[in-house]
């Protein structure tokens, strides 16, 4: 023991012996404020987190990431008997609406094995097609060039058809229309009242109104929400979109279809005219045609109805409906 402690006490000195070799004034640099000099730096000084020496220019600390960087690729999930795009969205951490956006073509209800692409951050998984371009791809999304391909860790000359990517969006700002201004600037992924101030006389789900026809395992179902206004009443689109259908269709009479950023579909029924026209990109707010009563229809009002992957679903909560 007496040996060890020895050993010990000189490698103490030959170390403190070395060290006294490099000048006091390195030895203990003094830590003062002020401008960075000349003087200063001969002097060896220490400025914060910056040190200089005698014999350097600047030494900084490194700073040492702690957690592992996130994983930048979609996220696959299959789906299970029972799972629920709600379902999925909780389990998961994202938005249905994100689920949907990033799963073009998907039919709800939602079938056993079924593989989903969703995005490891508020976002949109997307397939480039044959004619995408860094700046159209940025352009349709509302994001920089430098997002897409930083993101993804790519060139320009990489982006190939077939190439599947993760395209970051700000949720206080939402998707673009194709034309490149916001689909939602009022509150993104979310329905504005068509009828601002306007009742609400009919809800979604099943009903005793001997009208509606049979759905959804219910012998009278209403597809949407009923909300009452007078003939002519303006009609405001509820989001941002494209037309995909204009024209009378059975029961709905004259309406309007919208699918939204979000590849949401949005129709307008018993309308007395149409202000749009197929394949127009249509922003929130925007005039889609005057109220009428035509359809099944007892009476001057706007049927509203949101379908997700050919099923309606409750529209609510809508901004702006008394």
């Amino acid at each position: 023991m007496r040996s060890y402690r020895y050993a010990s006490h000189a490698a103490v000195l030959l170390i403190a012996a070395a060290m006294s070799s490099y000048g006091a004034t390195n030895l203990a640099l003094a830590s003062r404020p002020g401008p960075i000099t000349a003087q200063a730096a001969a002097e060896g000084s220490q400025f914060g987190d910056v040190v200089l020496g005698r014999d350097s220019t600047i030494i900084k600390p490194i700073s040492i990431p702690t957690a592992a960087l996130p994983d930048r690729r979609p996220v696959r999930y299959i789906v299970k008997a029972g799972d629920t795009l709600d379902s999925i969205a909780q389990a998961i951490g994202v938005t249905w609406r994100e689920i949907v956006w990033s799963n073009p073509g998907l039919r709800v209800p939602l079938k056993a094995g079924l593989a989903l692409r969703l995005p490891p951050v508020p976002g949109v998984v997307v397939m480039v097609k044959s004619g995408d371009s860094p700046a159209g791809l940025a352009g349709q999304y509302g994001v920089d060039v430098t997002t897409i391909l930083g993101f993804n860790n790519l060139r320009a000359s990489d982006l190939t058809p077939g190439l599947v990517l993760v395209i970051p969006v700000d949720p206080q700002t939402g998707p673009n229309l194709s034309t490149g201004v916001p689909a939602d600037p009022i509150a993104p992924g979310a329905l504005v009242c068509p009828i601002q101030g306007a009742p609400i006389i009919q809800k979604f789900g099943p009903t005793s109104f001997a009208l509606e026809p049979p759905a959804q395992g219910y012998l009278h179902f209403h597809s949407g929400l009923d909300v009452l206004a007078e003939y002519g009443t303006p009609i405001l689109a509820a989001a941002g979109g494209k037309v995909t259908a204009v024209g009378y269709a059975d029961y709905f009479g004259i309406r309007v279809a919208v699918t939204d950023s979000y590849g949401l579909v949005e129709i307008y029924a018993h309308m007395q005219d149409v202000g749009v026209a197929l394949g127009q990109p249509i922003q929130q707010g925007q005039l889609i045609g005057h109220v009428g009563s035509t359809g099944l229809s007892i009476g001057s009002h706007l049927h509203l109805q949101l379908d997700v992957g050919g099923l309606a679903i409750d529209p609510t909560p809508l901004i702006g409906c008394s």
